[in-house]
């Protein structure tokens, strides 16, 4: 069961304005990371849903979060059907990211009070999106879709609209300000910022420290 209400995400998801996307298959790697990037600030994390046995990764390591990291919200990613949401559900994550639209898995989550959050590619589906329930909407590949500048035509005419995009997103300073400018809610961001060097060389250190330089840009830009 789910430790956090979906409204408790989309709020932490708006303070904080980072989420953190990560898997590996050694459960070990994903604790350190986990422990790393909460260290630096974070507290909304998403495992994504990637090789074979990723479910029972997610579950030790959200058994792992409950148990050590107070105030940690992990949900699961890349997840594109009802059957693996339900999983995932059962396994206690407290939100579930789709690099897709598929109101199935809506269905799902709405049921038991979830959060979701569907990737989105333009206007038509991020209205249905919301039409399904969808308090923010991801766009991917983000870069790829428009950039900030997307996001700006969106709340245009949308300024109700809540937008996390995942996908070219960089933790600098001047792409941070550009998406933050541009009116999102929050970012997810993967490799940019755990780089495959941190987790080569184990320098956790290294990443909690950019982890907390990446919070203080966004917390500068936010509008």
């Amino acid at each position: 069961m789910a430790q956090f209400t979906r409204i408790q995400v989309a709020i932490k998801m708006k303070e904080t304005g980072l989420v953190p996307v990560f898997y590996h298959p050694d459960p070990k790697v994903c604790k350190d990371v986990l422990k790393a990037c909460y260290d630096g600030g974070v507290r909304l994390f998403e495992f994504t849903n990637r090789g074979d046995f990723a479910h029972e990764i997610f579950a030790e390591l959200n058994k792992y979060s409950i148990r050590e990291l107070p105030g940690m919200i992990l949900g699961i990613g890349s997840v594109i059907d009802a059957g693996t949401t339900s999983l995932y559900i059962q396994l206690g994550t407290n939100f579930v990211v789709s690099p897709v639209l598929k109101e199935d898995m809506a269905k799902v989550c709405n049921r038991r009070k979830i959060f979701w959050s569907p990737g989105c590619g333009s206007l038509s589906e991020i209205n249905y999106a919301e039409e399904l329930g969808a308090e923010v909407v991801k766009i991917f590949p983000a870069e790829q879709v428009g950039g900030p500048k997307f996001v700006e035509n969106i709340k245009g005419p949308c300024p109700w609209t809540s937008i996390m995009p995942t996908g070219g997103v960089e933790p600098t300073e001047d792409n941070l300000s550009k998406w933050f400018k541009a009116g999102v809610i929050c970012v997810g961001m993967g490799s940019q910022l755990i780089t495959k060097d941190i987790i080569k060389n184990g320098s956790y250190d290294v990443l909690t420290q950019k982890v907390k330089e990446t919070l203080a840009i966004i917390q500068k830009y936010r509008t």
